[in-house]
């Protein structure tokens, strides 16, 4: 179970099915594999997509600061190896490329101990079988109907996710838009999906605390279920100053770094679902972050990566709903598709994800 080798490779591919966050929006996936090869012959795989840059930054990162720290150790060890990874590098770290790069480590010592196990995630962490093994699928919605598609795109899009079965879609507000547009967007989402779909309407931090209050009581009228990310991260006055003037709940998290960027919503449960970001904290991050939701009666619904966040949502108390979206389901020997709008955590040992070997050939950057 001793790490013996600590292997990175970045990759650059094209998008089947572009994000269109902004109107020029034009990068590649940016896609960074760590694998964690033990001396008995066991490899975990950890991945991260970073989606405006840094990639060979985080790259670097691991091969300078983190994988020194990792190098004969246990797999067992897997959280004292987070804990050991956040002191080494607090002097420069505690949030950003630091954190991306003992993420991706995380999972892949995750994976490897649930190989090492011979238990897929969800179990390893005493979590359900689902969906047919008596207990609750879990539910996903469908994100991505971006704004740089303009009014009708974005609602073209949700139209495809109600056809698939969803019965909930995430659109997009803010930067393009004035005010008075993002509020015709949503009502003409509203009016085109009718009432029985669940609209989340996410800001991407593109507004003021003061704006998100007057905006978000107009969007109030066309029942939408959450206004996601209304201010920047460190905002938190801001976040609860539009909790309590909104009938709208308010959410968000996946820009914060670990529990510790997040104590501010603990300290002041006025958030009710929050949105942590596997990137910024790894497995062991996730899971801790739940349980002091859990605590305060706040529920999860993790950002993105719903082929592994499916087993942490199997295993925790406090699953709300997972964010699905197409941006790596073509790169999977065995991908996890969404049936209707259920997901279900598969069954092979570890996080049972591996990228396909053309993929990992083919579209590898040089060193």
């Amino acid at each position: 179970m001793i790490v013996k080798d600590i292997r990175t490779t970045a990759l650059s591919i094209p998008f089947t099915d572009p994000p269109r966050w902004s109107a020029d929006y034009n990068r590649p996936r940016e896609i960074l594999v760590v694998e964690i090869e033990t001396a008995s012959g066991v490899t975990g795989m950890g991945y991260l997509m970073v989606l405006s840059g840094g990639l060979r930054t985080i790259q670097a990162c691991i091969e300078e600061l983190v994988a020194p720290v990792v190098l004969g150790r246990s797999i067992m060890e897997v959280e004292a190896i987070w804990q050991d990874i956040w002191q080494a590098t607090y002097w420069v770290g505690r949030m950003g490329v630091t954190v991306f790069a003992q993420s991706a480590i995380d999972i892949a010592l995750w994976d490897a101990l649930g190989k090492r196990a011979g238990l897929p995630l969800y179990q390893l962490w005493g979590g359900a079988a689902l969906c047919g093994g008596g207990g609750k699928a879990l539910r996903s919605y469908g994100s991505g109907c971006w704004r740089g598609l303009g009014r009708d795109g974005m609602i073209e899009k949700a139209k495809d996710y109600v056809d698939a079965g969803f019965d909930a879609i995430k659109m997009q507000t803010g930067h393009m838009y004035s005010h008075a547009e993002d509020v015709a967007n949503v009502a003409a989402m509203r009016e085109a999906l009718g009432d029985g779909v669940q609209i989340m309407v996410d800001v991407n931090m593109g507004w003021t605390a003061d704006e998100a209050i007057e905006v978000g009581r107009r969007l109030d009228d066309y029942n939408i279920h959450w206004l996601e990310e209304p201010v920047v991260a460190e905002d938190f006055a801001g976040y609860f100053r539009i909790a309590d003037a909104l009938k709208t709940r308010v959410v968000g998290g996946e820009s914060h770094f670990t529990h510790y960027d997040l104590a501010p919503f603990f300290e002041t449960p006025k958030i009710p679902i929050l949105q942590p970001d596997m990137m910024r904290g790894g497995l062991t991050q996730l899971r801790r972050i739940a349980t002091l939701a859990h605590a305060k009666g706040i529920r999860i619904a993790p950002h993105l990566f719903h082929e592994l966040m499916v087993h942490l949502m199997a295993a925790i108390p406090n699953p709300d709903v997972l964010e699905y979206i197409n941006f790596l389901d073509d790169l999977w020997v065995d991908p996890v598709l969404p049936q209707g709008n259920l997901l279900t955590p598969p069954d092979r040992p570890g996080h049972g994800l591996a990228f396909k070997p053309e993929v990992l050939k083919d579209f590898a950057l040089d060193r």
